[in-house]
């Protein structure tokens, strides 16, 4: 099972996604925590070096941190040589060129960090009973997780106009029979079907509910709420599903102090709103805890995850 965890910057997704890693470690699941976020926060909540490789860091615990840059670097090299194969030496340079500005153009790293993901979810997951994505801010996931249905659609796009432009040169000499070896055989076809037959195995385990969830973490506080409902409605409408809710910083019962009592009454009234934005959601409180999240502390968060009823 493939749990991504996301939301608001500021909501708590890296303790949430720690604590709900651990949690499954604890109870005996192979469990891999991937951090997607630039600001990797991951090491420090365990105080161990988590590296740009699958790292053990407890019993049935293993984590990665994602470097955008190195995964950036690693892709253009691929594309590099997969161009070099399908060019003529002659423009070559002129090939490295557009390359080399493509390396530094908005989207680059996404798309690089989109095909590690792809990876690990599609060559990954028999290795282990969970993997939990701790991703990035909710507008950025919005895009990576959008990808799938957009590349696809650009890589069909791309297959018909490549058969389009085989068959014309081909009209003249060959027979359709011809024709669809040359398809075949055509190496830009090969890197385009290869591409797309990736992305579709990928896109098929995003949109399977037994496959793979997205669980948002989110405060009871207005403008949050509003963005998390904005955001599980753009998920599902790329039918990515929407499993659980988890509202972070829940504040202690009880509550003597005059400023405390009227916030704590304020929050029960946002969590009956998000009661009723999330009727069909599963819905978790984990209450503000005293201190940070560290090695010795992490293991309370993830004990006090309790389903609202």
């Amino acid at each position: 099972m493939i749990t991504f965890i996301g939301g608001k910057g500021g909501v708590g997704k890296t303790t949430c996604s720690a604590a709900y890693a651990l949690k499954c470690a604890k109870s005996g699941l192979r469990t891999l925590l991937i951090s997607t976020d630039p600001a990797h926060s991951t090491s420090d909540i365990f105080e161990t070096e988590i590296k740009d490789e699958i790292t053990n860091i407890l019993p049935n615990l293993d984590a990665l941190e994602i470097s955008a840059q190195k995964e950036s670097n690693a892709y253009m090299d691929r594309v590099r040589i997969s161009l070099k194969n399908v060019v003529s030496p002659v423009i070559i340079e002129q090939i490295e060129k557009q390359i080399d500005a493509a390396a530094i153009s908005p989207g680059t790293e996404e798309a690089a960090l989109f095909d590690k993901m792809i990876e690990i979810i599609t060559e990954r997951n028999p290795d282990y009973d969970r993997i939990i994505f701790d991703t990035a801010p909710t507008g950025h996931t919005l895009r990576l997780l959008s990808l799938p249905e957009l590349l696809g659609s650009w890589l069909n796009a791309l297959m018909t106009k490549r058969k389009k432009s085989i068959a014309l040169m081909s009209m003249a000499n060959h027979s359709g029979h011809a024709e669809r070896e040359e398809i075949e055989k055509d190496p830009v076809m090969q890197i385009l079907k290869q591409r797309f037959d990736k992305i579709e195995r990928a896109r098929k385990i995003m949109t399977d509910n037994k496959k793979l969830s997205f669980v948002f973490v989110t405060n009871a506080e207005k403008l949050i709420i509003d963005e998390t409902v904005k955001a599980v409605n753009t998920l599902e409408k790329y039918d990515i599903y929407v499993s659980e809710i988890i509202v972070n910083k829940i504040l202690p019962d009880n509550m003597t102090d005059e400023f405390w009592a009227n916030k704590k009454e304020q929050e029960q009234k946002y969590l009956d709103i998000i009661k009723e934005s999330f009727k069909n959601k599963k819905i978790f409180l984990l209450p503000l805890l005293q201190e940070d999240m560290k090695a010795n502390s992490i293991g309370l968060m993830a004990d006090k995850m309790i389903e609202m009823q």
